[in-house]
């Protein structure tokens, strides 16, 4: 697949470089795996010089003489003498940089933890004394969120403070898949958007893999995620097990619960068997993979909480995937179909509201999207969309068949919303799968 989007990812990376060329420049960029991050960097180098390092969980005296080789082969750089502290090759790099302005990507940066803990002191260190008088563009990579934002963001941690830019790269949104999709698929129906959505959640690698074995319809891209070699039939775990380690059990009972329609802490609580309030919160602040939904403009400290899991890919592979490993086991992937066939459009209603989400942020014209809900459940509002400088406010009915909106009962919840919505100019709007 070809390269798309990334532009204003690509114009922060292009000042770093050319930041670079006065003094060296350290950036983080942080993305969930698959997400492009790789690419993007790679992209953003093109016609420069540059050391591309992958740091794999490896014995520190082999990942130095590896990187030595690498730095002699892409920059000419001959490192004397065998080289057995990363410390020792990194000041090296810096030194290099003194009389050239190159980049250093240094990829999956969080796993130099596994490598040698003392590691991110010794950068701090080098980086101090070097970075005024060299022209180093330093970009560190990673994408274990909790290890990179612990390195980068806690007080107590050598490379707090040190870094000059950051960047999360998120998948890509509904206008970049809807342009991907049309390239491979003119004649793409809704339905087949709406899968690709469910199934990769804009994540790049997955709609690449998707879009170069020609899974562009409903059907085929469900063929492919349900083929016995297919990866995405693995990927939740392997994904997942490096950020939570031992207490991998628990994490992923709680997720499936939530893909399920277990959304209060009440629920979680009462079928885990013990107060889950610190996973939770964990899962949120920590790893980022879920959050915390309130009824839009909440007074704080409202605790009528929903939890829901932020990836789609993630929500289907707890739904659909992690509860039946017995039948990808026993390769029995035919009747795994069938019971997602069945529970496909139920399903998918959810993950309709969450396309239509994103599709209203990403058109930049409201502040805060959300959902709305009264305490008893009597009256729930799929969406509300409002911009909060100019007091418009958008409140949608979302159904994937349009036929099955009705306007004048959302006119009637929307009457049960409290005072706070009383400032707001409220447009009405039915949204179905004809209007993706």
């Amino acid at each position: 697949m070809k390269f798309y989007n990334r532009e204003k990812e690509l114009a922060i990376l292009q000042k770093n470089w050319e930041q670079s060329s006065r003094g060296s420049v350290m950036t983080t960029l942080i993305g969930r795996r698959r997400v492009g991050k790789t690419s993007l960097l790679l992209k953003s180098v093109e016609g420069n010089r540059y050391l591309y390092i992958y740091i794999p969980k490896d014995n520190e005296q082999m990942l130095c003489q590896r990187i030595q080789r690498q730095a002699e082969r892409d920059l000419g750089l001959n490192i004397y003498g065998q080289v057995t502290s990363f410390g020792q090759l990194f000041e090296n790099l810096m030194a290099y940089g003194r009389e050239n302005n190159y980049t250093i990507i240094i990829d999956e940066f969080q796993n130099l933890l596994n490598v040698n803990k003392a590691i991110p002191s010794m950068i701090q260190d080098i980086w101090d004394r070097y970075k005024d008088s060299t022209h180093v563009n330093l970009i560190l990579c990673g994408s274990i969120y909790s290890m990179m934002k612990r390195i980068f963001d806690n007080s107590d941690e050598p490379l707090y403070g040190r870094r000059d830019s950051a960047i999360r790269l998120l998948p890509f949104g509904p206008s970049t898949l809807k342009t991907i999709l049309r390239d491979y698929n003119p004649n793409y129906t809704p339905e087949d958007l709406l899968c690709l959505y469910m199934m990769t959640g804009g994540v790049a690698k997955y709609v690449s893999l998707l879009m170069d074995a020609g899974a562009t319809s409903k059907k085929k891209i469900l063929d492919y995620a349900l083929s016995n070699d297919s990866p995405m039939l693995t990927e939740g775990t392997e994904m997942l097990l490096s950020e939570f380690g031992r207490d991998y059990g628990t994490y992923f009972a709680i997720m499936e619960l939530i893909a399920n329609g277990k959304t209060s802490q009440t629920a979680i609580d009462s079928i885990i068997g013990k107060n889950t309030g610190a996973y939770l919160n964990n899962l949120s602040q920590e790893y980022a993979l879920i959050s915390k939904n309130v009824p839009l403009l909440s007074k704080p400290g409202n605790r009528n909480i929903r939890w829901q899991i932020n990836d789609p890919f993630l929500r289907y592979w707890f739904r659909f995937i992690h509860p039946y490993q017995n039948l990808i086991e026993s390769q029995q992937l035919n009747l795994l179909r069938r019971y997602i066939d069945e529970h496909y459009e139920e399903f998918t209603g959810k993950t309709l509201e969450s396309y239509f989400h994103s599709k209203y942020m990403e058109s930049g014209q409201y502040t805060r999207i959300g959902n709305w809900w009264d305490r008893k459940g009597l009256h729930e509002i799929d969406m509300i969309a409002i911009n909060e400088f100019d007091k418009h406010c958008v409140i949608a009915e979302i159904k994937r068949n349009r036929h099955k909106i009705s306007l004048a009962e959302l006119n009637n919840k929307i009457s049960c919303l409290p005072r706070e919505f009383g400032e707001y100019c409220i447009q009405s709007r039915g949204l179905s799968l004809e209007d993706m």
